[in-house]
């Protein structure tokens, strides 16, 4: 679950309230005062540092006077997938802004090794929005990623006591979907 900082804004706007009084929303144990300001401040300009947990999220939606499924999109990370980037970034390009339940049977029934951790990360994505109370038939792919992993490195023996290096590519893949207004 991750806060979306320009509906934030909006909303707040909206609501006719400041970052003070947001801040006084979100305060809890170990962020109050001018640390809960400027926690509410970078979620506003789009950094998530403090980390935004779950009860931030929803504290800062009854603030506003809105669901947290407004406010937030629902991330899901696949780490060290084992395939290169690039043949992962086709399995990407396939799936890049359609609703979550048409790329969920593209994946399924795609030939392609990477679509199978792709599935995962959007099912775990959309059980989190499903958790948070999103309405399934209106979900789409807001963001999908992949970057470029560890390498696994080894050596090939070749003639005369050489040895050529082979490095097998890995990758991560994020998913995030978020709710059709």
């Amino acid at each position: 679950m991750r806060l979306r900082a320009e509906e934030l804004k909006k909303r707040a706007e909206q609501a006719g309230l400041s970052v003070e009084q947001l801040a006084e929303a979100v305060s809890r144990d170990g962020m109050s005062g001018a640390k809960a300001v400027s926690a509410v401040k970078n979620w506003m300009a789009g950094r998530d540092h403090p980390r935004c947990r779950r009860a931030d999220i929803e504290s800062l939606a009854n603030a506003v006077g809105v669901l947290p499924k407004d406010l937030c999109k629902f991330t899901s990370m696949v780490r060290m997938h084992r395939g290169s980037p690039k043949k992962a970034k086709l399995v990407a390009d396939l799936v890049r802004g359609k609703n979550a339940i048409d790329a969920d049977n593209m994946l399924r029934f795609s030939t392609k090794r990477a679509a199978e951790n792709f599935r995962k990360a959007l099912l775990a994505a959309m059980a989190d929005a499903d958790q948070a109370g999103a309405d399934q038939g209106n979900l789409f792919i807001s963001e999908i990623k992949v970057d470029n992993g560890m390498h696994i490195k080894r050596f090939r023996p070749k003639d005369r006591g050489r040895a050529h290096p082979i490095l097998k590519r890995t990758s991560h893949i994020t998913v995030s979907v978020q709710e059709r207004n």
